[in-house]
């Protein structure tokens, strides 16, 4: 970013609800959920109403606005306890009625702030609006010709826009894991981003510093990689710089992202509000929201992020970054909990117990995960697999390498750990008359390295240790040898 100038930027994000049925019909809103999107037939999860037929009425369903509700809690909103659907105005060949669907003036949710953590930075970015909404279905291009499959229009939507609070790409990614991972942990949305249930458009613009002027935006449509969104805004931003020094001006316009080729390109101008004439769609009534029900949804919310991550470190001891890495998944931190809570059954130090089992599945759960190309869930470990390892490691009758070994094997077999143990004989050699011995002969086989050690050359302790440890093959207590070897070679 060149220091002439500084961007602005502001986030509009599509977020698919998980409802089983459609906003205003009973059709299926999850079909990925019975079978795999590339067997479902086109055009076959449809009636009149997502289809846009004349005549029909909408019903709202009440789930939808429940979601939206939960979010906009979690976001610190105003709940506006009579929202109202507009109709927004135009054409575009998979919006069958011709309108959309959404809320305009009088929207669900309001005035909200969500806390970004960018690396040691943390920004507030205030919400402007949280709005209820149907998809569109979805454009095929061909060669010369265009398909359209209706499957997807009426699923429910969210649409969360921001205040253009946010100065650089990196702050805008933060801005997005941090609402994504929200909506997951909501249970709202499954959030995935290949299939288009979590996507974005970025309003870009930038000015001189120290201008009170905003400069002329342009709005990067339908990005759904954290990557390529910070790539996409970046290659904006300086495209503008580029422009406002020709002298020619940006243009207020609607542009794409080809990540193929790192650019944007223009699409269209710009709409405004007023292009879209909106008014208050006369098949649906206001919405009447009781107070009660608010408070009840709210009480129902689960632990959010934030709130993961303070009790991780204050309750569990862990490290910031060790917090952040594992609430960075859902299912990884409920693993994680899953872990503490068994551990209590077995008596142990809380804080020390715990930072050695983040330890354990920071490092070699995550390196099979990345190993296997699978997720934790899918692989034969369980939960009171990184409990008795941790016990036997701490009680040293496992060392870090037997360890390693014993996790490997239950994350392919889901044995449990004594078995492994017992079967793969690698329970650590604690027994004094069985190491003495090797010890000595140790001892006398290499003189000239113990007079090094009793003349102070204190480091061959570990030329010792190893020496031993070869003759155990690795299987006797590393701080125990030591401890043993200190008081021979005195």
């Amino acid at each position: 970013m060149d220091f002439e100038f500084e961007a602005v930027i502001g986030l509009e994000v599509h977020c698919q609800l998980a409802t089983h049925t459609k906003i205003f019909c009973s059709c299926r809103a999850r079909l990925s959920d019975e079978t795999t999107v590339a067997n479902i037939q086109v055009n076959s999860n449809t009636c009149p109403i997502c289809a846009g037929h004349p005549g029909t009425l909408p019903v709202l369903n009440r789930k939808v606005v429940e979601y939206g509700i939960r979010v906009g809690l979690a976001t610190h909103c105003q709940i506006n306890q009579s929202p109202v659907f507009a109709r927004k105005n135009y054409f575009y060949p998979d919006l069958p009625k011709g309108y959309q669907i959404t809320q305009f003036d009088q929207p669900l949710c309001e005035n909200g702030w969500l806390l970004v953590e960018n690396g040691d930075v943390s920004r507030t970015v205030r919400i402007q609006r949280i709005h209820l909404e149907e998809d569109a279905g979805k454009s095929v291009h061909r060669t010369g010709f265009s398909l359209v499959n209706l499957n997807r229009a009426g699923v429910p939507l969210i649409e969360i826009v921001s205040e253009p609070d946010m100065e650089t790409p990196q702050e805008a990614g933060a801005y997005l894991r941090t609402l994504h991972s929200l909506v997951v942990y909501l249970e709202i949305s499954d959030g995935n981003m290949q299939e288009g249930n979590f996507r974005c458009d970025a309003n870009v613009s930038v000015m001189r510093h120290g201008s009170s002027q905003l400069g002329i935006r342009t709005e990067i449509k339908n990005l759904n990689s954290f990557r390529f969104i910070e790539k996409a805004i970046e290659y904006e931003i300086s495209r503008q710089v580029e422009v406002i020094r020709s002298g020619v001006g940006v243009i207020q316009e609607t542009r794409g992202y080809d990540s193929s080729k790192n650019s944007t390109f223009p699409m269209r101008s710009k709409e405004q509000a007023h292009d879209y004439r909106y008014f208050p769609d006369p098949d649906l009534l206001p919405v009447k929201i009781d107070s009660d029900w608010i408070e009840k949804i709210r009480h129902s919310l689960p632990e959010l992020p934030d709130q993961k991550r303070a009790r991780l470190m204050n309750v569990l001891g862990l490290s910031l970054s060790d917090a952040e890495l594992l609430i960075s998944s859902k299912f990884l931190v409920e693993f994680f909990d899953e872990v503490v809570q068994k551990s209590l059954l077995v008596g142990v130090e809380l804080q020390c117990f715990s930072k050695a089992a983040a330890n354990w599945m920071l490092s070699e759960v995550m390196r099979l995960r990345k190993e296997d190309n699978i997720e934790l869930w899918q692989s034969q470990l369980r939960a009171f697999h990184i409990v008795d390892l941790v016990r036997l490691v701490q009680k040293q009758s496992l060392s870090h390498i037997q360890a390693k070994q014993v996790i490997c094997i239950a994350w392919k077999t889901g044995q449990d750990v004594s078995s492994i143990v017992d079967q793969e004989g690698l329970k650590q050699w604690n027994d004094l008359s069985l190491l003495e011995p090797l010890m000595d002969e140790v001892i006398r086989d290499f003189p000239r390295q113990v007079a090094e050690y009793r003349a102070g050359k204190d480091k061959l302790l570990g030329f010792f240790i190893g020496r031993v440890m070869k003759k155990t093959n690795g299987m006797a207590n590393p701080p125990l040898l030591g401890e043993l070897l200190r008081k021979k070679l005195m």
